[in-house]
Formats: structure tokens, C-alpha cells, sequence
């Protein structure tokens, strides 16, 4: 297997998918609905719908039954990324190297297009939800509509928190709550709503809700690593901007190294998650490595 070419693959069939939810009509609100086009086709690593797909597919290949919920994931994670971008949260004059929607267009029609693209993640579900006639297959996403609703409360809850400890001095067990929440909340969920929606059964989804705990706090640290030393023309924000709001991080708690070294031990702890699952997993395996070895 072709990682990149795989992770290519899967990038391919969520671009086509969200280009279906993109609204071109011609309307009073217009210019809403090109800010939210602006940030959600923006691009990106589309990695939490990916995760969807690629564990949905570890069961079952029929992967268009999750596409709805890998849509609605990727509207979510736009949503977070234009409200933590605005000048009352992080101030972010850039984006993936591209001005950042208040920047864009204004701060006012950033918030309502934020606002506009997380109401949109549940319409997709509750669209699904009221289309899915088997019981079974309802009583699934039932659970996930559930899940999802607590993964959104959590992202903004560790959202808060990291804004509000900007400045001081965090605990290392508040430091790990923060991630667990702000960004692993999102991951853990992709995870489990692939594998529920493919019939996962209790210790397959204990072993992948593992694997995700460990990526997602992975996920965290490396973006906090690349606030130090990435690349600006690649990663698409300047460096340093963490260390220049006073944000506590794994480097500023641990020093460089010693975050490395804790990224490399999650990354390692998450593989192991996978062994049972053999070479269906090998996708997910070496997703974990491109976590860790991203430069963006």
C-alpha cells in the first residue's frame, strides 16, 4: 500500500462530496454562503473525514453510508477553526498560507458563516437520520448523533479553557485536558463513528477509541512543535505566534525534546492499538506516522 496515494484517494472523494454541500443560488445571503465556501473548500488535510472512511473501511467497503458523517465532520472543524482564528480568540491574520475569513470578508459575517457551517453538519445527519428506514441502522446513528453532539461541546470546552489559562502557568494533568477535548475530542469521535456505523463490536471500538485518544492528543503536541519549529511557507501560520501569546504548550511545559519524545511514544502506543486488526489496518498505522511526520 501507497500511503500518500491512499490519503489522496480518500481527499479526492470528500472534495467531490463537499463540493454538493457548497450553496452557488443566488440570494440576499450570498455572501455568507461564499464565506462559509471560503473556509470549508479552503482545503486542508480533510483528516478527521478521512479517519471516518478509513475506519468504516477496516469492517466494510461500502464506505458512502459515513460520507454524510464524514461531510459533517469536516463542516464542524471549519466552523472551530473560523471562530478560533477571530481577534477575541487567537487573532490569526492567516490560514493555510490564505487570509482567514474575518480577514476575508468581516468579523460579523466570520461569526454567522461559523455559525452557518456547524447548524449545516447537523442538518446532514438529521437529513441522513430521517432517510435511514432500517432500525437497526437507525438505532446506529442514533448513538452517533448522541456522540457527536458531546464531541462539539467538548471541542468548545477545551477551546475556553486554553483561552482562558493564556498567560498562566497550567498544570500538566489541565494541559492534557485541554487537548483531550479541544482537538482529540474531534478525532476520537471520527474514529467511533466509522467504526459504529460499520458494526464494530465493544472490544474492536475499546481498541479504536484507544488508538484515537492517542492520536488526537499526538495531533495536539505536533501542531505545538511546529508552532516552534515549522516552516511558515508551508505550514501556512507563523511560527512562534504560541510562544508570543503566552499559550502554555508541550514545548513550553517539557522543552522541545521532551515533546518529540512524548509525540513519538503516543504515535507508537496508537499503532500498537491496531496489531489485532492486521494488515486492514495498515492505512491507519501509517496515518499515525503521518501525524507525527507532517510539516503542516
Amino acid at each position: 500500500m501507497d500511503f500518500k496515494t491512499e490519503l489522496k484517494k480518500y481527499q479526492n472523494q470528500i472534495e467531490k462530496e463537499l463540493e454538493k454541500y457548497v450553496r452557488k443560488q443566488s440570494c440576499p445571503e450570498r455572501i455568507l454562503n461564499n464565506s462559509m465556501e471560503y473556509s470549508l473548500m479552503a482545503g486542508g488535510k480533510r483528516l478527521r473525514p478521512t479517519l471516518v472512511l478509513a475506519t468504516y473501511q477496516l469492517f466494510r467497503s461500502d464506505y458512502q453510508i459515513c460520507m454524510p458523517y464524514a461531510v459533517a465532520i469536516e463542516m464542524v472543524h471549519n466552523f472551530s477553526l473560523i471562530h478560533d482564528d477571530l481577534p477575541g480568540i487567537d487573532n490569526d491574520d492567516f490560514r493555510h498560507g490564505k487570509l482567514t475569513n474575518h480577514k476575508k470578508f468581516n468579523e460579523a459575517t466570520a461569526i454567522l458563516a461559523g455559525d452557518g457551517l456547524l447548524n449545516n453538519a447537523y442538518m446532514v445527519i438529521s437529513n441522513d437520520l430521517c432517510h435511514t428506514e432500517n432500525l437497526e441502522e437507525k438505532n446506529k446513528k442514533i448513538k452517533i448523533f448522541a456522540e457527536f453532539s458531546m464531541a462539539v461541546d467538548r471541542m468548545i470546552a477545551g477551546e475556553y479553557i486554553d483561552t482562558e489559562y493564556e498567560g498562566k502557568e497550567v498544570l500538566a494533568e489541565y494541559l492534557e485536558y485541554v487537548y483531550q477535548n479541544k482537538t482529540g475530542a474531534l478525532l476520537k469521535l471520527c474514529v467511533r463513528m466509522g467504526a459504529i456505523l460499520a458494526g464494530a463490536n465493544e472490544q474492536e471500538l475499546k481498541q479504536l477509541t484507544n488508538y484515537a485518544d492517542k492520536i488526537g492528543l499526538a495531533f495536539q503536541i505536533k501542531d505545538d512543535i511546529l508552532s516552534v519549529e515549522g516552516n511558515e511557507l508551508i505550514t501556512g501560520k507563523p511560527v512562534g505566534n504560541d510562544e508570543a501569546r503566552g499559550k502554555c504548550t508541550y514545548v513550553s511545559k517539557y522543552g522541545l525534546e521532551k515533546a518529540k519524545t512524548i509525540l513519538a511514544e503516543l504515535i507508537q502506543e496508537a499503532i500498537e492499538m491496531l496489531e489485532t486488526f492486521g494488515e486492514k489496518a495498515e492505512f491507519l498505522k501509517e496515518l499515525a506516522n503521518y501525524i507525527k511526520d507532517r510539516n503542516k
